[in-house]
């Protein structure tokens, strides 16, 4: 399966309004899950079996609380059993389908 998530304080102390700090504390939780993972500048999107994934998501959402009294959470999930690798097939069937087009 494929999870997309964002997670981010809310309510904090930056009074910048920023949060990479604790941004960059979650993705720090993935990155050293192992798991297959990329970010991008609104998601973080993980590929794994449903309870190693979610446990990711659980464990970056507790890095995030860290910095502030209530956490804003947004999920996407593409739940395809039997299916791996699908982080990078996803889109290199579409850049295939856009190059038919051509």
């Amino acid at each position: 399966m494929l999870v997309a998530f964002s997670v981010a304080p809310t309510g904090g102390g930056d009074p910048s309004g920023s949060v990479h700090d604790a941004v960059a504390a979650a993705v720090k939780v993935v990155r050293e899950s192992g798991l297959p993972h990329q970010t991008d500048a609104m998601f973080t999107t993980i590929e794994g079996e449903w309870d190693e994934v979610f446990a990711v998501v659980k464990q970056a959402t507790e890095a995030v609380g860290k910095f502030g009294p209530r956490v804003s959470l947004v999920l996407k999930a593409d739940i395809r059993p039997g299916r791996t690798g699908e982080l990078t097939a996803k889109v290199e069937r579409l850049e295939q389908a856009l190059a038919d087009t051509e």
